[in-house]
Order: C-alpha cells, then structure tokens, then sequence
C-alpha cells in the first residue's frame, strides 16, 4: 500500500514536525486541531523551520513552497479524515483523551485507513481495542524536533498486522526516517531508557549534589551526550516527562520510574520548559 494522504491530529510540536515531514516528502497533509489559533501557530512554525531548512540548502525556495501547498488543515476529525490513508494522532498522552479520539476515528475514518499513534509510553494494544479494527493500529513515535531527527520506532499491537507495519516502515523511509521495530511494552525502547535517566538527573538536583549546568556539562563532556538531561527534559516538555514516568511507573510496577517530586513541583507551578519560557533553565519566548 502507497500512502499518499495523511491527516495529523494535533497542532503542538509533535503534530506540526510531523506534518512537515509529510509534506516536504510529497505527500497531502490535513492538520487537524479543534484550536484555530493553534493551527495557524502550527503553521507559522512550519514555515519558519522550512525557512531555515531553505538557508542551508537542505530543500529550495520552490520545494518549499510545492510542500507548503500540500498542507491543509480542519477544526475537526470528521473534516480533515475523509480521504485519508493514514491517520497519526498526535495529542497529549492521556488515556482518556486518546480512547475518545481513536473511537470517534474508526467511526469515521476510511475503512482501510491505517491508525497510527505518536503515543511515547502508552500501550499500543489498550489503544487498539477502542476501535473495530485493531489490525490496523500501530505506534509511529517520532523523536522531537521531528524535521531533524531521524529515528521512528514503530510499534505493532497484539493485533497489528504484517501490512500495515511493512506500510509503515516502508513509508517512514519515504519520509526520510530509519524506523525500528520494537514491542509493546511501557515506553518502549527510547523512553524506558532516556527517562529514567532524565529523573536521576533531577534527583541529583534536588538532592544537591550538583547544579544544573554541571549535571548537564558532565553528561556532554563525560558520556558524550549532545544535550545534558535536563536541557533535553526542558525541550520534551516537563508535563510530558512527568506523564511518560507515570505511565511507566504504573504499568511495570517499579520504583525506579517513580517520578522525581522536584520534576512534579516543576509541573505544578507551569515551569515546563522551552515552551513555556521556563523548566530548569530559562529561555526567551
């Protein structure tokens, strides 16, 4: 199966990256996001990172605008999935949030469009068994920023069949990716790795063994990291760490995902990092 129609759900960071990549890879992209002014947002970023990818010479003026025109965007699921073939959730990960979505998308979407989620720690199966068609549910986690990063792991169900995951892998290196194939466990492989070492990084402030320049100045200088721990929490999103270690902590049922207490008074008190101008650095916004 070819996939030259796909809608995205969602308009944050995630969403917006990738739609991008969707586009600048020739494909029809509908941006769905029930906030208009997060929508136009979403489509001020990708033009800015297009830009950018213009003044190094990674596309030209003309592909930039060709990939721009392919993208549209809606205010609701059942006007940006008519066409589609395949459909990549990207909203915040809440359970209940997504049981909605997925719900409302086998009702309405295309009977053989595939269902994918940019889920980061939540079970692809749970996901599935809201919908009529769990065969055709899978994981496609990209890795943030989407345009610069080329991992995808893509997870299949307990239901997930072999066409649609050869669609997907087949498709994730059309969008210039290197996708994995891993199995559907909490956090799958990247963030049942990364975030436990992220929370140690922020047990290791509050317990003051070090300030967060020298935690994260170790990491780079030390292990050979491009990002220190807590700078790369900052760009996450600290919400999005919190939720990640809480799924992780309730599904495998291990302390060691117990998220850091600092990491939830961060949370509490709107200090998420990069997009909210403040995490444990600053930044401009």
């Amino acid at each position: 199966m070819t996939v030259e129609r796909i809608t995205v759900l969602g308009g944050g960071t995630m969403g917006n990256g990738i739609a991008h990549v969707c586009a600048q890879a020739g494909r029809k992209v509908t941006l769905v996001d029930m906030n208009q002014d997060l929508l136009e947002k979403a489509l001020g970023t990708i033009f800015k990172n297009m830009d950018r990818q213009v003044k190094k010479e990674i596309i030209s003026a003309g592909e930039k605008e060709e990939a721009v025109g392919r993208i549209s965007t809606a205010t609701s699921i059942e006007d940006g999935i008519a066409e589609a073939q395949l459909v990549v959730e990207a909203v915040p990960e809440k359970l209940e949030l997504k049981e909605s979505i997925f719900t409302e998308l086998d009702e309405k979407a295309p009977a053989d469009a595939i269902l994918a989620t940019n889920t980061s720690s939540i079970s692809i199966t749970e996901i599935a068994a809201f919908t009529k068609r769990p065969e055709k549910v899978i994981g496609m986690h990209f890795m943030n920023p989407v345009p610069m990063m080329k991992l995808v792991e893509v997870i299949r169900g307990l239901a997930t069949d072999d066409e649609t995951t050869q669609t997907v892998m087949d498709l994730s290196v059309e969008l210039g990716k290197t996708p994995v194939e891993v199995n559907d466990f909490p956090g799958f492989v990247s963030n049942r790795v990364l975030l436990p070492m992220i929370n140690e990084a922020i047990f290791a402030l509050m317990e003051g063994v070090a300030e967060a320049e020298a935690i994260d100045t170790v990491m780079k200088l030390g292990m050979a990291h491009p990002m220190g721990p807590l700078a790369l929490a900052d760009l996450i999103g600290l919400d999005v760490c919190l939720s990640i270690l809480e799924v992780l902590h309730r599904d495998i049922g291990d302390d060691r995902y117990r998220p850091c207490p600092l990491l939830r008074k961060y949370v509490a008190a709107g200090w998420l990092g990069r997009k909210s101008g403040r995490g444990f650095f600053g930044y401009d916004r």
